[in-house]
């Protein structure tokens, strides 16, 4: 049976939520599924559409961010009377987005529509930090409301047991972690390096945000006194990055790329890097990180969210509470030992094949659709009701 999913997530500014949205609508298109792809869209924006894209319902919103969206006032009802003309078997929202995440199992299940959620936020159960601390408010001000979703995607074990711990139900928390196109992210040839006139190339990849805790990183590469041909790039965009960019640059062979949105060139700057750190304080299960992964770079991640998991026994897993120190040491170690890059980039590819391929939790999806369908066409006890 094909199935039509409404698709309720980001399209812009970039970040994690807008690749796992446009990875798996796309993946979920090549498998013949009907895809409507509902976003939200200030009035002066226009989105140009990347081929391949499934048809998209634009909700009207005041303001957005990477981290959160404020919707207009109109946004409720463009959103149900969208629901309304399209009947989708499901609607899978890909959370956080904005307050309009706390209606929408009263939404669906005044339509009878099953709701899935895939709930990215970050978190750190091991180390308590400013960032964990607010991370865990997030957790603790969705959790009423995810308990009344059919099924809420998380990307770990710990990850659900938090959730369970704040009432949300297990047969309601179903773990399909993310991941990656291995076809497409393959180590491969690369002219980053003559480009930006390197031997070796450290990569990091993501928001340029406190929670990031990318100055520990940026600190620790000017205290390593890496050589002239080590270059650290810095590929993202955000709040933090007109203030470290004046204080970090080139002199300390730091280079700013700033958001790169087209996929081909981000490929390109990957597969030309030897190392990918990530040094934050909470995470969920980075997309940046797999990616770099299956790319064959040698990946430095912090112990927080599922990256400890992902990067045990396939890369170094960092202290959180202790990034600066540790990576003064270890970034070094690569140029001095440059074998430790091919060991630890297959290691890592080798890890993204066997368990986080995008093919493999598309599987997994696919089959969480027809179990929520099923569910509501032979329902068994009392049905989810408006609240």
């Amino acid at each position: 049976m094909t199935l039509h999913i409404a698709w309720l997530g980001k399209k812009s500014p970039p970040c994690g939520n807008v690749t796992y949205s446009r990875e798996i609508t796309n993946g979920l298109l090549d498998r013949g599924y009907q895809v409507s792809f509902l976003h939200f869209a200030q009035e002066d924006e226009n989105e140009v559409e990347q081929e391949g894209e499934c048809p998209d319902v634009a909700l009207p919103c005041l303001y957005k961010s990477q981290v959160y969206t404020l919707p207009s006032l109109r946004a409720n009802k463009v959103l149900v009377e969208s629901l309304k003309k399209l009947k989708p078997d499901v609607v899978h929202a890909s959370l956080t987005l904005s307050p309009l995440d706390f209606f929408l199992p009263d939404i669906c299940a005044e339509l009878k529509i099953p709701l899935v959620a895939t709930f990215h936020p970050a978190y750190s159960e091991k180390y308590r930090t400013l960032s964990a601390g607010t991370a865990l408010m997030t957790y603790q001000l969705y959790a009423p409301f995810l308990a009344n979703y059919d099924r809420v995607i998380v990307f770990s074990q710990a990850q659900k047991e938090l959730l369970m711990r704040l009432g949300v139900g297990a047969q309601t928390l179903l773990i399909i972690p993310n991941g990656v196109d291995t076809r497409k992210y393959t180590p491969g040839h690369s002219g980053a390096k003559d480009e930006f006139k390197a031997r070796y190339l450290y990569v990091y990849q993501g928001r340029i945000a406190i929670e990031k805790n990318v100055e520990a990183l940026l600190r620790s590469w000017c205290a390593a006194d890496m050589p002239e041909d080590c270059k650290l790039l810095m590929v993202g965009g955000g709040s933090l990055m007109p203030s470290l960019m004046a204080h970090y640059g080139p002199e300390h062979n730091i280079l700013w790329l700033g958001s790169v949105v087209d996929d081909q060139r981000r490929l390109e700057i990957l597969r030309g890097c030897d190392v990918f750190i990530l040094p934050s304080q909470i995470e969920g299960l980075s997309l940046s990180l797999l990616e770099a992964m299956a790319c064959g770079l040698a990946c430095l991640a912090t112990d927080v969210g599922a990256d400890g998991e992902v990067l045990t026994g396939a890369g170094i897993v960092l202290n959180p509470q202790y990034v600066k120190t540790q990576l003064q040491t270890l970034l070094p170690m690569f140029y001095h030992h440059p074998e430790m890059i091919r060991l630890l980039g297959e290691k890592a590819r080798k890890r993204v094949l066997e368990s986080y391929s995008l093919s493999r939790n598309l599987d997994r999806l696919e089959v969480c659709y027809q179990e929520v369908v099923h569910s509501y066409a032979h329902p068994v006890g009392p049905s989810r009701s408006p609240a």
